[in-house]
């Protein structure tokens, strides 16, 4: 944890008003608050929003099914050819150098791929995100109009036309509503978050993504959510990882043992299974 702790450590930006919390399990009103506010004293990370709604949704469709390090790059690359100042304003079909939407409406298909290539699915992803950039377009006038959307409207209405969008799953709409529109009360669910949950008892051991959404967005205070999200899934890199979570060897090597019921871990025969799968 560091030194100097941001004064505004939760949900933040405009739209979410900028909500600080405070991190004590022992005052928590439901065990996932108190794992929540354990990792508090773990993890601390900078206000959520702010962050421009398109290109978050073309961040979170590079991310789908691939690691931080080969989508990373794919972002940086996409930006560099595509985003503002990426193109030569004099080019022919050259679009407006600061609206990232129109860009990418307007891209030649097998040339994104070929920018995105190290973030996989390539040819899906650029279709995709040319599909949803065309759609914006059409619909909000560009990014500037989708992100005034994003951060405005209705959580449930964002929600609910962002599922809509071909390729945009319940943890890319999360995602949105988090990082760009810093919604609180938005808990999105990836792998880590799943097992995790499921692994601790949080939610039932065969609950799919969106019941374990239902389960940790109903039990965590609304401005501990987006914390609660990245937190989780830095533990899940550090500490409970898939295969072999740091209570199989060592039950104190775990900052959350206290808090866990380990469903599908047995220390004693060190085998770990998917807790949907444990007897």
């Amino acid at each position: 944890m560091s030194d100097e702790e941001p004064a505004e450590n939760i949900s933040g930006g405009d739209a979410g008003g900028g909500q600080s919390a405070t991190f004590d399990p022992e005052t928590a009103g439901t065990r996932a608050e108190a794992v929540v506010d354990r990792l508090g004293d773990l993890y601390w990370t900078k206000t959520y929003g702010g962050r421009d709604a398109f290109e978050c949704l073309v961040r979170t469709i590079l991310s789908q099914n691939t690691s931080d390090k080969a989508s990373q790059p794919a972002h940086d690359e996409l930006m560099e050819r595509y985003g503002s100042g990426g193109r030569d304003a004099d080019s022919e079909g050259a679009a407006d150098d600061t609206d990232l939407a129109r860009a990418l409406a307007d891209a030649d298909q097998p040339e994104l791929a070929e920018t995105i290539s190290s973030a996989g699915l390539y040819n899906q992803k650029s279709e995709r995100i040319i599909a949803l950039a065309q759609r914006i377009c059409e619909e909000y006038g560009g990014e500037d109009g989708f992100d005034e959307f994003v951060r405005t409207s209705d959580p449930e209405e964002v929600r609910s036309t962002l599922l809509d969008m071909n390729g945009v799953g319940p943890k890319t709409a999360d995602c949105v509503l988090l990082f760009a529109g810093g919604r609180g009360g938005v808990f999105p669910v990836d792998t880590h978050v799943h097992r995790i949950a499921r692994r601790m008892g949080l939610a039932p051991p065969d609950a799919d993504h969106e019941t374990v959404r239902e389960h940790l967005e109903r039990d965590v205070p609304a401005e501990k959510c987006g914390f609660g999200h990245t937190a989780m899934i830095q533990f899940g890199r550090e500490y409970c990882s898939a295969r072999k979570p740091a209570c199989l060897d060592d039950p104190d090597a775990c900052p959350l043992a206290g808090h866990c019921d380990q469903v599908g871990v047995y220390p004693a025969s060190g085998e770990v299974v998917d807790p949907a799968e444990a007897e």
